[in-house]
């Protein structure tokens, strides 16, 4: 068999996703600690990166047929790599996670185990569930924040605030991608929101998470959980989530739904550097 070429394997793995999930490791340690560079850090990190890349691997063997459709480009319905291929390499990346976990502590491990039955639950049967669906991979990707807490073993209450935001912008970025999918989703019977009502109504319910989202991330500085430097990258985040909702109800098209997608996500970082600023003083 001819063995996929070096940059299949790397696409595979999305390495932009799996490096934002391993510094959501070290994102989450340092909202509950001071920032120390340490082993388990690096420990969190690796775990976080390969466990992310190996689910990746998992989604596009499981979805290469819808991927053939929506995305004919992707390393599998491409040929750079076979289906096989991509089950042996996210075998090796989840065994390297795990261990890298075991090497942080047993909670971190418990908790990495956690993260990979929801990502495999909801890649073999949660993505037909439509909202459900949404929900499963909203909380995985909020784990390895979560998870960073463990690390330095401190979780407190501005870190479970901050996961509850992410949930929510991750869920209302879920039900957007799905007017984005709609094509394939169709087809394969995919049950998102935007196949069960329409884009119009899947832009509603995704404006809902994001407004809620801005609703709650006041309440940290409210609670004086963090300092000033939190409420200028907090508003600026608030300001561009509105914004990107007003611009999904105007125009819920696929088109316009995959811009918001992608000014979604650097929102998330701005609130992300808004509670790491918050931090410090």
């Amino acid at each position: 068999m001819k063995m996929g070429r070096p940059g299949g394997f790397l696409r595979l793995i999305r390495p932009l996703k799996c490096v934002m999930m391993g510094f959501a490791v070290i994102a989450g340690a340092s909202l509950v600690s001071a920032f120390n560079f340490s082993i388990n850090l690096l420990l969190g990190f690796t775990t976080s990166f390969t466990l992310t890349g190996a689910s990746m691997a998992i989604n596009d063997y499981f979805h290469r047929h819808i991927d053939a459709i929506n995305k004919p480009n992707r390393p599998i319905p491409s040929g750079a790599v076979s289906p096989k291929e991509a089950l042996h390499f996210a075998l090796v990346l989840s065994i390297i996670g795990f261990i890298a976990a075991l090497g942080t502590n047993v909670p971190c491990l418990i908790v990495a185990a956690i993260a990979w039955i929801a990502s495999i639950t909801y890649i073999t049967k949660g993505k037909s569930t439509g909202l459900p669906g949404n929900f499963l991979v909203s909380t995985w990707v909020v784990i390895p924040f979560i998870y960073g807490g463990f690390v330095v073993e401190k979780p407190e209450l501005p870190l479970v605030i901050f996961a509850a935001i992410v949930f929510l912008l991750n869920t209302g970025r879920e039900i957007m991608k799905g007017i984005v999918d709609i094509r394939g989703d169709t087809y394969r019977n995919v049950r998102t929101v935007a196949v069960l009502y329409g884009e119009k109504d899947a832009a509603f319910a995704s404006s809902i998470f994001f407004v809620s989202a801005v609703g709650l991330s006041p309440f940290p500085w409210l609670w004086r959980l963090v300092s000033n430097w939190f409420l200028p990258l907090v508003i600026l985040t608030d300001i561009g989530l509105v914004a990107s909702s007003v611009s999904l109800m105007r125009d819920s098209s696929g088109d316009n739904a995959g811009k918001v997608k992608n000014l979604v996500l650097m929102w998330f970082i701005t609130g992300l550097l808004a509670f790491l600023a918050g931090t410090v003083g």
